[in-house]
């Protein structure tokens, strides 16, 4: 069973549409609690996403996505997500596309530049002082030499 709903994902003026046959499913049994139930039913529902090969993707976004969510990825470039959240298939197929959802949305977002900050001259002028001052203890250390 695979959702035949697209995913339409939006950031300011910018929409994705993602198709549900660029979305592939896997379904396997889940673990945790369910009693006897969880060992007839196969509700863990893992999501395959051809990331590298989508046409659908802007490459900026996409280059942000694949550098993101490395740890996801598969040799070939393909997201996986999975989910055995919940005990129902349906719910654990919502939970897949929300996260998939969420990580386009973040891929959307260009990154913030970074604008270099300066050193404040009261931090500059407390490290010379404070420089000063331990040589001055170290000057107050040494013997006094008598030039007479």
């Amino acid at each position: 069973m695979a959702s035949t709903k697209q995913i339409r994902i939006g950031h300011g003026n910018r929409d994705i549409v993602i198709p549900a046959q660029a979305i592939e499913w896997q379904f396997a049994r889940s673990g945790g609690p369910g009693g006897q139930h969880v060992n007839r039913t196969s509700s863990k529902a893992q999501l395959r996403f051809d990331l590298l090969h989508c046409p659908h993707l802007p490459e900026d976004v996409r280059q942000r996505v694949l550098a993101r969510e490395r740890s996801r990825l598969t040799g070939d470039g393909v997201l996986v997500i999975s989910s055995q959240q919940h005990r129902e298939q349906p719910r654990n197929i919502a939970d897949c596309l929300a996260k998939l959802a969420a990580i386009l949305q973040r891929g959307l977002r260009p990154p913030k530049s970074r604008r270099p900050t300066r050193v404040p001259r009261s931090a500059i002028a407390k490290r010379l002082e404070g420089k000063k001052r331990r040589g001055q203890t170290k000057q107050s250390r040494r013997p006094q030499r008598d030039d007479g």
